[in-house]
């Protein structure tokens, strides 16, 4: 008869070699300038990206399953026909100067999962799929996270297809483009858990040597755009009482947004990241300064309190200033709280392995946050180097990889459920 294991041995683990191997080929697709990636969504190298995913899937007898906002499933059949997926996975898109493991790594170790459980002839109740999510990072396509967030119904189909990058390509028409179109709808099926294994972008686990992060918590945020609007005039010849500069209001409101955020540490950031001022000439005081302030907390009251607190001295400064002010809310996600069985999985996996291991809160967004919407969800995070990410000086150990795949197999294959004939 078929049983169902309690538990899977300690001595079950991932190749390492091959799984660092396939994240050296990947990074040969795109290359950047410095060492790292520039495989941006619906590009050619995305295409070509997606085809060495596809061949590897295929050598391990999975079924490749399309959907229309180019979501790739590849899928390994278990014991159930009538359970949902385990689904495992992120991304292989890169910034334009993005590193060889944020996102590739998810996706790659999940593929190791299926190869392992291959060559050990193991079969699990239910089907595993290893998904790679299109247009993750959002540099060409804003927003990002936008292709799983169709999956988990956040955003519409027909409304991320008419997304468009800077030169005015449309997201529908580039995906065509690439070939990349598929036949599946997306999403509106049962998934049984979704897990998904990230650098941590961050220094918190390299810094206190801990070798697994436990992800309990997702960051919300709010973008706040604010456009001050000051006086154009000679930086020469016009006195400063006489002066009504729009960047000094940008630098003041800068200032304040970090005051702001410090004021809700430990947890809370924030930080202006874009900015522009007009006329950006060396001999004119700014007239216009457009400028986003990007807040993260995962506490939602904390989020709302930032945001108050920068509406109403914002208002101060440029009232004081005599600025023109006007706000609006460039994006905003609700905080993510995971889910408390698949992470006491990812912990029970970390510490069979003899791994150490921590809980941590994202600061940055990934899949699994809308993917926590419609399924149970866990992520797990290895250190990188320096805490250094979107940058091409990125960088993992070969140690790291392992141990994070290692207990991301375990998490989803006891999730899955190991059987074997008795």
């Amino acid at each position: 008869m078929t049983q169902t294991h309690p538990m899977i041995g300690r001595n079950l683990r991932i190749d390492s070699d091959r799984l660092w191997q396939s994240l050296m080929d990947m990074a040969k697709i795109g290359p950047g300038v410095a060492g790292g990636n520039n495989r941006q969504a619906l590009t050619d190298d995305d295409s070509t990206a997606r085809h060495l995913f596809q061949s590897w899937c295929e050598a391990e007898g999975l079924s490749l399953n399309t959907d229309k906002m180019g979501n790739m499933f590849a899928r390994r059949e278990g014991s159930d026909a009538s359970l949902p997926p385990v689904m495992v996975g992120s991304h292989l898109d890169t910034q334009p100067t993005g590193g060889k493991y944020d996102g590739p790594l998810g996706v790659l170790a999940a593929l190791e999962i299926i190869r392992s459980l291959n060559e050990a002839g193991l079969t699990t109740r239910h089907p595993i799929e290893v998904v790679n999510w299109t247009n993750e990072e959002g540099c060409r396509f804003a927003p990002p996270m936008m292709a799983s967030g169709v999956f988990a119904g956040v955003h519409d189909l027909d409304w991320a297809y008419d997304r468009t990058d800077a030169a005015g390509a449309r997201f529908g028409d580039e995906l065509e483009r690439i070939g990349w179109v598929g036949d599946a709808a997306v999403g509106g099926r049962p998934v049984a858990a979704f897990f998904e294994l990230h650098i941590e972008q961050g220094p918190i686990l390299e810094d206190s040597k801990t070798d697994i992060g436990v992800v309990t918590h997702g960051q919300g945020l709010n973008w706040i755009r604010v456009t001050l609007t000051g006086k154009e005039a000679h930086t020469g010849s016009t006195p400063m009482p006489s002066r009504v500069n729009a960047g000094l209001g940008m630098a003041q409101i800068t200032v304040l947004a970090h005051q702001i955020a410090l004021a809700h540490a430990p947890h809370a950031v924030g930080a202006v990241g874009h900015c522009e001022i007009f006329p950006n000439s060396t001999n004119i005081i700014p007239g216009k300064a457009i400028f986003t302030i990007d807040f993260r907390s995962p506490d939602l009251a904390v989020i709302a309190a930032m945001h108050d607190e920068l509406r109403t001295g914002a208002s101060a400064i440029a009232k004081t200033l005599g600025l023109g002010i006007d706000f609006e809310l460039a994006g905003a996600f609700d905080p993510v709280a995971f889910d408390p069985a698949c992470i006491d999985r990812v912990r029970a996996a970390a510490d069979r392995l003899g791994y150490s291991h921590m809980d941590l809160v994202s600061g940055a967004g990934h899949d699994a946050f809308w993917m926590s919407r419609v399924a149970p969800t866990a992520m797990i995070m290895c250190p990188c180097v320096d805490g250094l990410s979107h940058n091409e000086a990125e960088e993992i150990s070969q140690d790291w990889a392992a141990a994070s795949a290692n207990v991301l197999f375990h998490a989803v294959v006891e999730t899955a459920g190991l059987v074997s004939d008795d």
